[in-house]
């Protein structure tokens, strides 16, 4: 018999950026492990498509998806209005949705930069705070964060993104101090070079990828399931003392020396 401390029978969970790339793979991951999974993304045709493959991969599970630009205050609203409508179960909750234009500190215009905080911070406070009542309503729920290695040390991603992902980092050990008592448990990942679609421009370079896995100890890039499976632990019982941290999924690229 399967220890429950490894499943998520019962559970559900919202995953923003759901309909490809890391968001993808921790659906299938939590749906794998018996949780429910709402989806939101902005493409709805995508998403669409997503949420028919799934429902037929995991016919004894629920699959639902809405169509949502996160980083649009309405949008935000909307989607936690929908998720009250079919009943405000809510379990989990994986911060996933982001963006970023990379360019020197110097050339971005006002408004990237704040897309760029608006996506990857803004909505993900407004959205745990969305979530907070419905987490809370539970003995043991999660939240978890996708940030990002830039947000620990320099990479070339662009100021505005590594400073919205270590600002999301920091919000995370702030909302597990402050939602600990009211059973939430809140972590983060950081991933390096992931296998998506976000990178895989950068990764057609290949003189740039040869720069990417000289500083990767383990000499490759890493899969989206990779990522999801941090993701997957840190949402599971087995995981129950575990809050305020960041795990890095980036095959030893921050430990890396000379």
């Amino acid at each position: 018999m399967t220890d429950p401390r490894w499943r998520l029978d019962g559970q559900t969970a919202l995953i923003t950026g759901g309909s490809a790339g890391i968001g993808l793979a921790v659906a299938r991951e939590l749906l794998g492990l018996g949780a429910d999974v709402l989806l939101a993304a902005r493409d709805a045709q995508t998403l669409g498509d997503v949420e028919d493959d799934l429902a037929e991969e995991f016919p004894e599970r629920r699959v639902l998806a809405l169509a949502a630009d996160v980083s649009i205050a309405s949008e935000r609203q909307a989607l936690f209005d929908w998720i009250e409508d079919g009943g405000g179960d809510l379990h989990l909750l994986v911060n996933n949705a982001g963006t970023n234009v990379s360019r020197a500190a110097m050339d971005y215009g006002e408004e990237e930069w704040r897309g760029i905080f608006e996506t990857n911070l803004f909505a993900a406070f407004e959205i745990c705070r969305y979530a907070h009542p419905l987490l809370s309503r539970h003995p043991a729920s999660a939240i978890v964060n996708v940030g990002s290695v830039s947000g620990l040390t320099h990479v070339r991603t662009g100021a505005p993104y590594g400073a919205s992902k270590a600002a999301l980092h920091q919000l995370t050990r702030n909302l597990a101090c402050e939602w600990a008592g009211d059973g939430i448990r809140v972590n983060a990942v950081a991933p390096w070079y992931i296998r998506t679609r976000r990178t895989a421009g950068a990764l057609a370079s290949h003189e740039y990828r040869e720069e990417v896995l000289a500083r990767t100890p383990m000499g490759r890039i890493g899969e989206p399931q990779e990522v999801a499976a941090a993701v997957a632990f840190l949402c599971l019982p087995a995981a129950s003392y575990v809050t305020g941290e960041c795990i890095a999924v980036d095959g030893g690229f921050l430990r890396y020396g000379f």
